[in-house]
């Protein structure tokens, strides 16, 4: 059986999402636990999936390296890494690098949309680039083994990123800009520059990220992919959804303004519709994971592809970047 591995997910988590990743057959996930926490309110998200773990282990476990991976196919569970979408728990305090790789985060981002202290967020009309502290936290998260993450950043700031980072970086959950021209998602020469460099990027099924939203044709993207594979390699991609399964509307507010701003942010989405967009049908949860196997290979994409699509390339990927130097 191929490992099937999702490279991003901010669910609302519960027992009927586990057993659903048990159902889809999920063997790894990368999972959101950090939006615009400060270090003590990550570590009380830690808490949550230290008591998660304890409550359902036939079902899911933290996972720290690839191994886990292969831990999870064997024993039919999931494992689950540990990832921020900014990089607000190390605070400005480069020591808590290592603390939160011990604590198991595996990636994260520089950036979450507006300009932070390490690089320029894909929403700031400026992107002046990598900082002096983004430069030394690079150094730092190459060091450990967590991985750089540019989706939510700008352009140059990610361009610098690559070129900064001694080891490969990720861009974890985007899709082709050409394809579909949202601000998030990510132009040819830095998907270019990121695999020329052994970076991942993982391909997002958020509505907003999708050509026709929520409405999108599951051969639409299966096919934006085969373009992507074509230009860049197959090697170089994977899955990194974005699901956001049961969330309510209210998180969306957090996750756009956070403490930053006394006004609605809509960013990605619109004043008509602020909240999270219905999902495509072909992928409402965990279960219907083997549904882009089959739309991968309905597209043209061989068996060996398929599987290098579905986790095969996310698990080298994991093998090559969680271990210190």
């Amino acid at each position: 059986m191929s490992v099937l591995i999702d490279n991003l997910q901010y669910a609302n988590w519960s027992e009927k999402i586990f057993r659903q990743m048990r159902e889809g057959g999920m063997h790894a996930i990368h999972v959101t636990i950090a939006y615009h926490e400060v270090f003590r309110e990550m570590v009380l998200n830690v808490e949550q999936w230290n008591r998660w773990f304890e409550q359902y282990p036939e079902l899911i476990f933290m996972g720290r390296t690839h191994e886990d991976v292969k831990k999870a196919v064997a024993e039919n569970r999931t494992a689950i890494f540990f990832g921020f979408q900014n990089p607000s728990p190390i605070e400005d305090d480069i020591g808590l690098i290592e603390i939160c790789h011990a604590l198991g985060c595996r990636f994260m981002q520089l950036t979450y949309n507006n300009q932070s202290l390490l690089a320029t967020g894909c929403y700031e009309e400026l992107d002046t680039g990598v900082t002096r502290f983004g430069k030394q936290a690079i150094a730092e998260m190459n060091r450990v083994g967590m991985v750089v993450d540019m989706s939510h950043s700008a352009d140059l700031s990610t361009l610098q990123a690559i070129e900064l980072s001694s080891r490969p970086i990720a861009i974890t959950h985007a899709n082709l800009h050409d394809w579909h021209p949202a601000l998030r998602n990510k132009r040819s020469d830095v998907v270019s520059a990121l695999t020329q460099a052994g970076g991942m990027m993982g391909f997002s099924i958020y509505p907003h990220h999708l050509k026709g939203g929520t409405e999108c044709e599951l051969s639409s993207f299966c096919q934006m992919i085969a373009d992507a594979a074509e230009r860049y390699g197959v090697e170089h991609f994977g899955i990194g959804s974005d699901l956001c399964q049961d969330q309510p509307d209210t998180i969306v507010t957090w996750m756009r303004n956070g403490r930053w701003s006394k006004q609605t942010d809509y960013g990605e989405g619109s004043a008509a519709d602020p909240g999270f967009p219905p999902h495509p049908k072909w992928f409402e949860d965990n279960r219907d994971f083997p549904n882009l196997a089959a739309g991968l290979s309905d597209i043209g994409f061989n068996k060996s592809e398929v599987a290098q699509l579905m986790g095969e390339n996310w698990l080298r990927f994991y093998k090559e970047s969680f271990v210190p130097l």
